[in-house]
C-alpha cells in the first residue's frame, strides 16, 4: 500500500475548498490546504462580504433624506471612505482568523503560498513537495479585463474594495451582476456613474420583465446607462481618462472599472503539463463526481465554471466528501438553485425564468405585480417593487418566482424551500400572508396577467 504525507491535497482556501478539508478532515482523513493570498477566497476577502457591506453603507444617504418624512430631523450628514475602508479590512480580518481557526481546530495543515501540481500525487509549494492520494482545485476565478489600448488604466472588482480614494466619476463597463451592484454603491455614494454595455439590457438569464424594471429604476436614480456600446480605448485627459467608445465619442472619467466577466483560475499550477483537460473557456472539465480525466485530481466550485455561487461550491465540497469518505451518494441539485443581485433595488430569483418556462412547457400562467413600498409612501424615495409568479397551468406547480424591491433575496430564500417542495399555486393561495408586509404578497396573488 502506497504511504501519501496526506491523504487529500486542497489547492484554495475559499468556501469550496474550506468547507471540504474540513469536512474531510473532522471524517479522520489527513489534510492539508494550500492558499497564497488569503484564507476565505473571493467571497470573504473581495466579493460577497465587503461588497454587501458597500452596499449597506450606500444606502445611508437614502435613509437620512427618507427620515423627514417621518418626523426626524437628520442633521447635514457626511461621509468618509478612509472610514469604511479601515473597518471593512477590520471584519476582513477577523473573517480570516474565524476560517483560520476552524481548519486549525478540524486539523488541517495550513500550507502558505502558490501550489504547483507536479504529478498525480504530488505538489509542491515554495520548493517543498508533498505527496498525497487525492488533491482538489478550488482556485475560483479571476475577473477578466480585455486587451484594449489603456487596459494598465483599467481597475476591477478587487481593486474596487481597497481604493485610496472615490473618484467623482465612474465608469462601469459591463452588465451583470458585479457591474449593477457597484453602480448602485458608487452612485449612492454621491460617485457620478454611468454603465457602458454592450449588450441591450442588464443582466443576461435573468426574467426579462425584471431585467426592465432594474434598469428603469437604475436610471430613475441617476444612473446613466449606455446599451450596445463598448470602449474601444481608454486615454490620459490631464488628471483624469477619456473612454473612447466604439461610435467614437468620448466620455470623460476618473476611474474605469470592468466587470465583464470572471474566468477560471487555472493558470500556473501545472495542469496543462499533466494533462488535465481544460474547456475552450479554461475550466477545468469534471464529472459527475467533479472528478477530472486524471482519477486523482477533482476540482469544484468556480474553477469548473458551472455555477459560480459559494453556496453551491460549498455543496459541492460536503458532496464530494460524502463520495468519497462516506461511501454517499449525496449529488448537488443544481436545479432551482435561489440567486440574488445586490443591485439596488435588490432582486431574488429562483427557478425558471418566463421565456424558460414558455420553452419547456405550453401551459404557463403568469402572475405579476409591482406597487410602492409601504415605507416609500412616506419616505418620498422613488423606488417601486415588482413581484412575478410562474405557474403549470395543468399541474397547478409554481415553477419561477421572481423579485426586485427592498428585502427581495430575504423573501426568495423562503420561496425557494416552497418551490423545492414542489408547491402549488392551490398552496400559496391557501397560506395566510404575514400583514402588512411583501411578502404577503406572494399568497394574494389571484389573477393571470398572461
Amino acid at each position: 500500500m502506497t504511504h501519501y504525507d496526506f491523504g487529500l491535497f486542497v489547492i484554495g482556501a475559499g468556501s469550496g475548498g474550506v468547507r471540504t478539508a474540513n469536512m474531510a478532515s473532522g471524517l479522520g482523513v489527513k489534510v492539508a490546504i494550500a492558499e497564497e493570498r488569503y484564507l476565505g477566497g473571493t467571497c470573504v476577502n473581495v466579493g460577497c462580504v465587503p461588497k454587501k457591506l458597500f452596499v449597506y453603507a450606500s444606502q445611508f444617504q437614502d435613509q437620512f433624506d427618507a427620515a423627514a418624512g417621518f418626523g426626524w430631523t437628520v442633521d447635514k450628514s457626511t461621509f468618509n471612505w478612509t472610514s469604511l475602508i479601515k473597518n471593512k479590512n477590520q471584519e476582513i480580518v477577523r473573517l480570516q482568523k474565524v476560517y483560520k481557526n476552524r481548519l486549525q481546530k478540524s486539523g488541517v495543515r495550513i500550507i502558505t503560498g502558490r501550489a504547483q501540481v507536479l504529478d498525480a500525487h504530488t505538489v509542491a509549494v515554495d520548493g517543498k513537495e508533498y505527496s498525497a492520494e487525492r488533491i482538489l482545485i478550488a482556485t475560483g476565478g479571476w475577473p477578466f479585463v480585455p486587451d484594449i489600448p489603456g487596459k494598465q488604466h483599467i481597475v476591477t472588482s478587487n481593486d474596487m474594495f481597497f481604493l485610496e480614494q472615490l473618484p467623482k466619476r465612474l465608469i462601469i463597463v459591463g452588465g451583470g451582476y458585479i457591474a449593477v451592484e457597484f453602480a448602485g454603491i458608487l452612485h449612492g455614494l454621491g460617485v457620478n456613474t454611468t454603465i457602458c454595455h454592450r449588450g441591450h439590457k442588464l443582466l443576461s438569464g435573468f426574467d426579462e420583465d425584471i431585467r426592465d424594471f432594474l434598469a428603469h429604476e437604475m436610471t430613475k436614480k441617476g444612473i446613466n446607462i449606455l446599451f450596445n456600446t463598448d470602449i474601444e480605448a481608454i486615454e490620459n485627459a490631464d488628471d483624469s481618462f477619456a473612454a473612447r467608445l466604439i461610435d467614437g465619442s468620448k466620455v470623460n472619467t476618473d476611474l474605469v472599472m470592468y466587470a465583464t466577466g470572471r474566468i477560471p483560475n487555472t493558470t500556473g499550477f501545472g495542469l496543462e503539463m499533466l494533462g488535465v483537460e481544460l474547456d475552450s473557456e479554461r475550466a477545468i472539465k469534471v464529472n459527475s463526481d467533479y472528478q477530472t480525466n486524471v482519477p486523482s485530481i477533482y476540482a469544484l466550485g468556480d474553477v469548473t465554471n458551472r455555477v459560480n455561487l459559494t453556496p453551491v461550491a460549498i455543496a459541492e465540497g460536503m458532496a464530494l466528501v460524502n463520495k468519497l469518505y462516506v461511501n454517499q451518494l449525496g449529488p448537488v441539485d443544481y436545479d432551482n438553485i435561489p440567486t440574488a443581485v445586490f443591485s439596488q433595488p435588490t432582486i431574488g430569483a429562483v427557478g425558471l425564468t418566463e421565456a424558460q418556462a414558455r420553452e419547456k412547457y405550453p401551459d404557463i400562467d403568469i402572475y405579476k405585480t409591482s406597487f410602492t413600498p409601504m415605507k416609500n409612501n412616506l419616505s418620498g424615495i422613488d423606488e417601486k417593487t415588482l413581484m412575478k409568479m410562474i405557474v403549470i397551468r395543468s399541474t397547478d406547480r409554481v415553477v419561477g418566482m421572481h423579485m426586485a424591491g427592498p428585502d427581495a433575496p430575504e423573501i426568495i430564500q423562503g420561496m425557494a424551500v416552497a418551490i423545492r417542495a414542489g408547491a402549488t399555486k392551490t398552496v400559496f393561495d391557501s397560506t395566510i400572508g404575514i400583514h402588512p408586509t411583501a411578502a404577503e404578497e406572494f399568497v394574494t396573488l389571484r389573477d393571470a396577467v398572461n
